[in-house]
């Protein structure tokens, strides 16, 4: 079967914003709501589509993910480390880990409940991040990946133990077994060639399928569970930064965009995409069980 390609005809706009680097949705289904993040505008937005609801909070550090905690509040990969606001807005660390220069990026729940969560350097030396487990009830940190460059998508396999993982730079996404909550047999899953742009966040829905956003390739691609590529949805923006599945019966796809400086400024970057009925996601564990 040749893989399906869709213009950007059905994708909305669900939150028309001028984020510089939009990253990181997750859909909460205890709150009805979307969170996503500007990574260096250092602000975690919220969205809820049943009623239109939006918050916005300014965090101190530049902010790489945020999800919900199993006690109503956010855990959120920041520069120095990993820290959680809690019900009342109180912040604490959970892991204090400042290296000049290097950042938090991408982050996600396992479903032991864990927060994996990787970093970079800002000037992406080759090297310079890593991808470390943070356990929920102790918050004692576990590295899994201690030398990647970009570290990015992660997601779990609902068919088989397996993980998802992206570091950009190397144009793959590859995938690894899971032995007692950790990755292990790491190897390519699919890379994507030249010109199409660099393998950013990722989603995994309920067919075991992975979506991926193609950063500079403006585009979304969906693999199947024996790295087939089977869909291609083109988007109005040339930066998509990741992907996550949400609404009440999370069959909604939610894009983050980032803006551009080496380009002219399109009107939509920076903004949260819809893709309405994308097809049917999974739910997000909360950090903490």
């Amino acid at each position: 079967m040749r893989p399906r390609t869709e213009g950007g005809s059905r994708v909305e706009v669900a939150v028309r914003e001028h984020a510089v680097l939009g990253e990181g949705p997750t859909w909460d289904p205890v709150a009805g709501r979307l969170i996503w993040v500007d990574i260096l505008g250092s602000r975690v937005h919220t969205y809820a589509p049943g009623t239109g609801r939006r918050t916005v909070m300014a965090t101190e550090q530049h902010v790489g993910a945020a999800k919900p905690t199993a006690d109503g509040g956010l855990v959120v990969n920041l520069r120095d480390g990993v820290g959680s606001y809690g019900p009342d807005g109180a912040f604490r660390w959970l892991l204090h880990d400042p290296v000049p220069g290097r950042r938090g990026n991408d982050a996600a729940v396992a479903p032991d409940g864990s927060l994996w969560a990787g970093t970079m350097r800002y000037d992406e030396a080759p090297g310079g991040g890593h991808l470390v487990r943070v356990d929920a009830a102790t918050a004692e940190p576990t590295a899994l990946f201690p030398s990647v460059t970009v570290s990015n998508g992660i997601g779990w396999c609902p068919l088989s133990p397996r993980v998802y993982y992206v570091d950009s730079p190397t144009r793959r996404v590859d995938v690894c077994d899971v032995a007692d909550h950790l990755p292990v047999n790491r190897r390519p899953f699919v890379e994507i060639e030249p010109g199409a742009g660099f393998p950013d966040g990722l989603t995994v829905d309920a067919e075991g399928c992975v979506w991926v956003a193609l950063w500079d390739g403006g585009q979304l691609r969906r693999y199947t569970p024996d790295g087939r590529l089977d869909r291609t949805v083109r988007l109005p923006v040339p930066r998509p930064t990741a992907c996550a599945f949400g609404g009440p019966d999370l069959r909604d796809l939610y894009i983050t965009t980032a803006r551009s400086a080496r380009r002219p400024a399109h009107p939509l970057a920076g903004s949260l995409l819809v893709l309405p009925d994308a097809g049917r996601g999974l739910p997000s564990p909360a950090f903490g069980g």
